[in-house]
């Protein structure tokens, strides 16, 4: 039985390693020229760059893949704790160390508002009974079946999902800053803090449960080792090769067609694209099911991102490995952002320094930084080509008058990316950075399906299928495979 993997992401790649264990011939297809999909490594003039996630947590997930083959990750990845998990600079200056012991947090969270230390405790376990439901028992669930779905009900109301992050987190915390600390994780998956279901308030746990974690050598030793891993295991991989369509016959996905005009014929075909695309794109109207036409019809997507890679000349050794700047507009910027798809004139940044850990991320005595700014996707109609230079000057005028003094003088080597490039690049519908928001309407049931609809061999995995984007989501979303396709018996009738 031969089965095709469509994108080389984190899911992708997860998928034709679970396949691989199960029996199948895989083959892994990708149109970037590495493989990790928006994982790819960037390297100019000594200065190295993770060009997508940053953040580790949940690491048992990367081990469960090696375990598949009786390997240990550690072996192959060097993995190491970092504290603190961030560090929030706010607008007045002051700072918010979030991580390490829960002791640890609790006295950052009096240092600020003391009264708010019970109601951490509290939203602690909240998040925790969230987790036990929708991570633990749900993330590696299917949700093809609608009634997989009404089970659930009674529980997702107990645990008021209906409600937002930011109603969540504003039940427990009064201070301002706080709320905006422990309300902003959605943003790492493409999720506005008032749109986004509370179901993504078990974040919260996550990592408190396993903490935060950077792979020496960034995110692309993650991928090579990885890489390494599906060579060893007869894993055929293809980059540099873009999938044009998916060839479907009598309601049976049998193969892909490039585009060159070449084919590629499989039992299984498994798609780590965007789905968004995948329907859009690849597969003709009337070979798809009405559902998912319809979830594509009324599809919310996240945000775009621009993304600033740089060195420095000089080093920052003040600066966090993790630093979330805060601008001073919080709703009002993300309602620009999500809402009025407007491109405003402030900014919330996201701040990442590898060589806070790893120093072989540049050139002795140098910094290597990775900025990512939440913007409108391209349902905003900015026009980047005028935009981008302008943002860019304004987001380094922004960190030298702050956390990066005499950034202006000593920047080098810098370059960006727009939603433009995620289009191109990635064919991420509209340039969004996650694919479809995490919305309630469009979580579980209501998300594109692991198993397509309508069509019979196609599978999905990746940011915008169940459970959703960021890494322990895509890794999930392939781990929903092992309970929708079985093993591949030999001609013995054994399991191969």
């Amino acid at each position: 039985m031969k089965a095709i993997v469509i994108g080389a992401g984190f899911g992708g790649i997860a998928a034709a390693l679970r396949l691989r264990a199960k029996g199948y011939e895989v083959c892994l297809l990708d149109r970037c020229a590495a493989l990790g999909g928006r994982a790819q490594v960037f390297e100019k003039n000594g200065f190295r760059h993770d060009a997508g996630p940053t953040v580790i947590t949940a690491p048992f997930l990367f081990e469960e893949l090696f375990a598949l083959f009786g390997e240990k990750m550690s072996e192959h990845i060097k993995l190491v704790p970092l504290k603190p998990w961030y560090r929030f600079y706010f607008a007045d200056k002051t700072t918010f160390n979030y991580g390490g012991t829960l002791e640890e947090t609790l006295a950052e969270i009096a240092r600020i508002e003391p009264d708010d230390c019970q109601g951490y405790k509290a939203l602690l376990a909240q998040s925790k009974r969230i987790f036990d439901v929708g991570f633990t028992e749900l993330s590696a669930t299917p949700f093809h079946r609608f009634m997989t779905m009404v089970k659930q009900i009674p529980r997702l109301i107990g645990l008021r999902s209906h409600t937002t992050v930011w109603q969540l987190v504003s039940r427990y915390l009064k201070n301002p800053k706080l709320r905006q600390a422990f309300s902003i994780q959605p943003l790492l998956v493409g999720g506005n803090p008032f749109d986004t279901t509370s179901i993504y308030g078990l974040i919260h746990y996550l990592e408190r449960a396993w903490g935060v974690h950077f792979a020496m050598g960034g995110t692309g030793a993650i991928t090579r080792a990885l890489g390494e891993l599906m060579v060893r295991q007869g894993i055929e991989v293809k980059l540099s090769t873009t999938v044009a369509k998916i060839n479907i016959t009598n309601g049976v996905a049998n193969g892909v067609r490039f585009e060159d005009g070449s084919v590629m014929a499989a039992d299984v075909v498994v798609s780590n694209a965007d789905p968004a695309h995948l329907y859009g794109a690849m597969i003709k109207p009337s070979e798809q099911a009405l559902a998912s036409r319809a979830k594509l019809a009324v599809a919310e997507f996240s945000m775009g991102l621009f993304v600033l890679y740089f060195g420095t000349t000089r080093q920052y050794p003040e600066v966090a490995h993790h630093t979330i700047w805060m601008g001073e507009r919080y709703r009002e910027l993300l309602s620009d952002i999500f809402h009025d798809k407007i491109l405003s004139e402030d900014f919330s940044l996201y701040l990442h320094r590898p060589t806070a850990t790893d120093a072989s991320f540049a050139p002795s005595g140098c910094d290597s930084f990775y900025v990512l700014c939440p913007v409108p996707n391209l349902l905003g109609k900015v026009d980047w080509d005028v935009e981008g230079p302008r943002l860019q000057k304004r987001i380094v005028a922004a960190l030298d008058k702050t956390i990066l003094p005499g950034l202006t003088h000593c920047i080098t080597a810098d370059f960006y990316m727009t939603p433009e490039n995620f289009k191109t690049d990635y064919l991420s519908a509209h340039g969004a950075g996650f694919s479809v928001s995490p919305l309630f309407r469009q979580s579980a049931w209501f998300r594109f399906h692991n198993r397509a609809e309508g069509i019979k061999n196609l599978f999905l995995v990746g940011a915008g299928t169940h459970p959703g984007a960021g890494l322990p989501g895509v890794l999930c979303s392939a781990k929903v495979l092992d309970a929708l396709l079985p093993e591949v018996m030999n001609k013995s009738g054994v399991s191969a």
